[in-house]
């Protein structure tokens, strides 16, 4: 009996990589036969795992909350006197803000200004992505039982994240416009030149098909521009910078590496379908239509 076992025990352990690749294999084939299925299954797969992760990244926050307040507690002096400072700043512009504010409506007031309507926004927690077919991308705990519908676009704190690709009941994957699939219209505000924002898998995407007559100046803001109608218009997305001469790219105003959380707004815009991830494969369609040259650079993976 001992020598059977141990062939059959090494026969076993010859066959698990085989056997893994050929299982590998066959879940691309149908993924890539069936996308709309395999994105189903994907979706389900992250609503189950989403309240796992969200106690697994409320746990760390915990922990990297506890190691941030014992690390201050010895800077306590010196912080305090930091914030009284700021606190007399704060003051001397939050009276220059009201006087602004009053002018402001007194203005729209003599003109008749029309306002328009506000967008509908939900908030959610980031937690880690690890079933995304896209380099950039994160999970978040909100999905379609809350509103957020694919083509949604995310923001964070200080400025554009994303837009929403996929969602399930109760989560939702947000590509990053770092992610190498993410093509994205933006508007050079000191230049007034319209530009593509191109992500490649680095913190910074580049810049590329602004005029030739016009170059991007260092440090100047870019903001979301409005040719493919997928995106509204001057959403705030970050400044240019020249890694070398004549390479510009972007420095987001987003801090994309550490994301909690994102807020979904819901602007009304056409929505764009999700791009191809890399080495992905899409069906022909049955009807080939013309696009928009920005719809069409929006689009390709």
């Amino acid at each position: 009996m001992i020598p059977v076992s141990i062939q059959l025990r090494l026969a076993l352990n010859r066959l698990t990589l085989p056997a893994l690749i050929l299982l590998s294999a066959g879940i691309i084939i149908a993924g890539q036969a069936d996308r709309k299925r395999s994105e189903k299954v994907r979706m389900c797969v992250a609503d189950a795992l989403a309240p796992v992760w969200s106690v697994v990244t409320a746990a760390e926050e915990r922990a990297i909350a506890v190691t941030s307040a014992l690390h201050e507690a010895s800077h306590l002096a010196s912080e305090n006197t930091r914030l009284r400072t700021e606190n007399e700043n704060l003051r001397r512009w939050y009276d220059v803000a009201v006087s602004l504010t009053r002018e402001n409506d007194s203005l729209k007031t003599a003109l008749h200004w029309i306002p328009e309507d506000a967008p509908t926004f939900v908030t959610g927690r980031v937690v880690a992505d690890s079933g995304s077919i896209y380099a950039r991308a994160v999970l978040l705990i909100a999905g379609a039982d809350s509103g957020v519908k694919a083509g949604n676009i995310a923001l964070a704190a200080n400025g554009l994240a994303g837009r929403v690709t996929e969602t399930g009941a109760h989560s939702a994957r947000v590509l990053l416009i770092t992610d190498i699939s993410s093509r994205l219209p933006v508007l050079l505000e000191s230049s007034h030149a319209p530009a593509i924002m191109a992500g490649d898998n680095s913190p910074m995407p580049k810049l590329m098909y602004y005029a030739q007559d016009i170059h991007p100046l260092e440090g100047e803001r870019v903001v979301t521009g409005d040719q493919a109608g997928a995106f509204p218009a001057g959403l705030p997305v970050g400044t240019v910078h020249y890694i070398m001469p004549g390479r510009p790219v972007v420095i987001p105003y987003a801090k994309l590496d550490h994301l909690v959380l994102l807020r979904i707004f819901n602007f009304g815009q056409a929505q764009v379908e999700a791009p191809d991830a890399p080495g992905h494969v899409p069906l022909a369609p049955p009807h080939k239509t013309q696009e928009p040259p920005f719809t069409k650079l929006f689009n390709q993976g």
